[in-house]
């Protein structure tokens, strides 16, 4: 599966930006998505995943309670809510396709394809 990621963009603090990831080729419903953000001389790290068919999500303690991830593979497509920016929500995004729906879904071992990021830019 090739992914898209794209939605990225300037939001002020307090804002929202709604991130999607557009899947192509083998069956996306196959998949679990994740997303990881990666901020200058950071490393990448694990935001938010959902599973094949959108009943479960995992997250970051970082974003619990502030991002939401969706899916709608009649689109294949999948979303990231982010409300409450920060400044430390700043980083390029990028979206995953795991074949894997449990255990180590929060590493990026757990991912075989990736899409490209999207920059989120989080500023007054």
């Amino acid at each position: 599966v090739q992914l898209q990621a794209s939605g990225g963009g300037l939001v002020q603090p307090g804002g929202s930006l709604r991130l999607s990831c557009a899947g192509s080729g083998y069956r996306f419903s196959r998949y679990t998505i994740g997303w990881f953000r990666q901020a200058p001389g950071k490393e990448r790290e694990f935001v938010a995943s959902v599973n094949f068919i959108g009943s479960s999500a995992t997250f970051a303690d970082s974003v619990k309670g502030r991002f939401a991830i969706s899916r709608d593979n009649t689109r294949a497509t999948a979303y990231l809510q982010m409300n409450s920016l920060k400044p430390d929500d700043a980083a390029v995004y990028y979206c995953a396709a795991s074949p894997s729906s449990s255990g180590r879904i929060a590493e990026q071992s757990s991912y075989v394809s990736w899409g490209q990021g999207t920059q989120v830019t989080v500023s007054s």
